[in-house]
């Protein structure tokens, strides 16, 4: 079993991935790259899939961390993936991961 640390470091990689590699691109471009748009919805499945691993006690002390809603994102994906809205995807990567990525790097060095 993973510790709520390398949960913490997966979330990260792929947050930072995704966020990398939609750097400097339109919302059009991204959604239009079937293999760009394939693998950020890949990292966004990890990251509801670790999200959901993290031990409930350490979540209620970092509180402010969506993790419910990367969870429900995760399911949303995996079960409804003819249905993926794009315009959520993009919302979520322009104005949810910057602080997440920020959230994470922080949690991880106070418990390093």
């Amino acid at each position: 079993m993973l510790s709520n640390i390398e949960l913490l470091r997966h979330i990260l990689d792929e947050v930072s991935f995704i966020l990398s590699v939609v750097n400097g691109k339109s919302k059009d471009f991204v959604i239009n790259d079937p293999v760009l748009s394939r693998a950020i919805i890949r990292s966004l499945e990890i990251i509801g899939e670790a999200s959901s691993k993290v031990h409930p006690d350490f979540k209620s002390v970092y509180s402010k961390i969506e993790w419910r809603k990367m969870s429900d994102t995760r399911n949303r994906l995996i079960h409804n993936y003819f249905g993926v809205d794009y315009d959520i995807v993009w919302d979520i990567i322009t104005s949810k991961l910057p602080d997440l990525e920020e959230e994470i790097q922080i949690i991880i060095s106070e418990n390093e």
